[in-house]
């Protein structure tokens, strides 16, 4: 045999062994992924029938991705079902399929429990800086708005998500950069808009505050008051605070509106 041709068998044979490894090496990785799904499918399965609120729930694994099928009542059960999942060893992503059937809600009828709801979110605390706005279609609940620690965020999008009738939940509420140049803005406008004696009324009633909220040195104001006048008063007293580099009155007159701000 000459040179040439014992260079390309030698070439031949390595090829054929190369294959042959790589070959092995995805058998071993395919089985151990098999074995993998299924510790994953055990444990979820026997997790899910331990919750009385996930018996119509159903899972597969393929890959260490989990797919969630069934349905539940609420929607935050949907999201603490993939919590479940996530939380399960070798999991690699979860799928969430589940439905959430629970009662059908008119929209409007929807919209109205959860802004009195929303109303009274942290009461008692610093609600007149934070700002929430509805929208629901077909039991989607957009849910928009600013807080100011985070924490008005998240227990109104935990009142939305344990409503019943709500089916998925779209939330679009930014947390105001923390800022001791904006903190001191919103004192001094708190202090200016209700120490006024024809806006102090709207203090009285934690559901009714007109909404401070202060981003960067920008103030703008929400909410909804009794009339024009007392739109316009709340505008000239945010606009003589020092250090405001801008403001804008995004108050409601209540009798435009026919519903109160959140």
């Amino acid at each position: 045999m000459n040179r040439t041709k014992k260079e390309g068998l030698l070439k031949t044979v390595g090829a054929m062994l190369a294959v042959a490894l790589l070959s092995a090496t995805l058998a071993a990785q395919t089985e151990q992924a098999t074995r993998y799904d299924n510790q994953i499918q055990t444990t979820l399965t026997q997790k899910l029938a331990a919750r009385n609120q996930f018996h119509d729930i159903r899972s597969s694994v393929e890959g260490g991705i989990v797919t969630l099928m069934g349905t539940v009542d609420l929607y935050q059960r949907k999201l603490d079902a993939a919590k479940l999942a996530r939380k399960a060893a070798k999991v690699q992503g979860v799928r969430n399929l589940i439905t959430v059937a629970g009662p059908n809600v008119a929209d409007a009828q929807l919209e109205r429990k959860l802004a009195r709801k929303l109303r009274y979110v942290r009461a008692g605390y610093d609600i007149t800086f934070d700002y929430f706005a509805l929208n629901v279609k077909d039991g989607v609940v957009t849910v928009e708005g600013q807080d100011r620690t985070g924490v008005g965020r998240d227990e109104a999008l935990a009142d939305i998500q344990n409503m019943p009738g709500v089916k998925n939940v779209i939330a679009n509420i930014s947390v105001e950069p923390v800022s001791p140049m904006d903190d001191g803005l919103r004192l001094r406008a708190a202090r200016a808009i209700y120490g006024d004696s024809v806006l102090s009324r709207y203090a009285i009633d934690p559901a009714r505050p007109i909404r401070i909220i202060v981003d960067n040195g920008h103030l703008t104001l929400y909410g909804s008051v009794d009339s024009t006048m007392d739109k316009t008063v709340a505008g000239i007293r945010a606009n003589q605070l020092f250090g405001a580099f801008s403001v804008v009155n995004k108050l409601v007159v209540e009798k435009d509106s026919g519903q109160p701000g959140m």
